[in-house]
């Protein structure tokens, strides 16, 4: 999109959008990039916030099972240590 508020007013009015629309979205996608529109509800995030995301994820997932884990071998002791040699 070019950068010049004419040609942005003009495209504006060929499309029935506002002005102040597409300034919006030129700004997020330069502020996200590819992820600028992601659509149904996702959320727009940075590469190092879907980064962080699947990591927060992995970290869950592996939490759950470690949990199913000594709840099916009870006999396991100092859970603390197994973890902590795991992680």
């Amino acid at each position: 999109m070019s950068k010049d508020r004419k040609n942005i007013s003009e495209l504006a009015r060929k499309l029935g959008l506002s002005a102040a629309q597409l300034y919006k979205w030129r700004k997020e996608s330069e502020d996200f990039g590819v992820g600028s529109f992601p659509g149904n509800g996702n959320v727009k995030q940075t590469p190092e916030q879907e980064r962080i995301s699947a990591l927060e994820k992995k970290l869950k997932d592996s939490e759950l099972e470690l949990e199913i884990l000594f709840t099916y071998y009870p006999n396991l002791d100092k859970k603390e240590k197994i973890t902590q040699e795991i992680l």
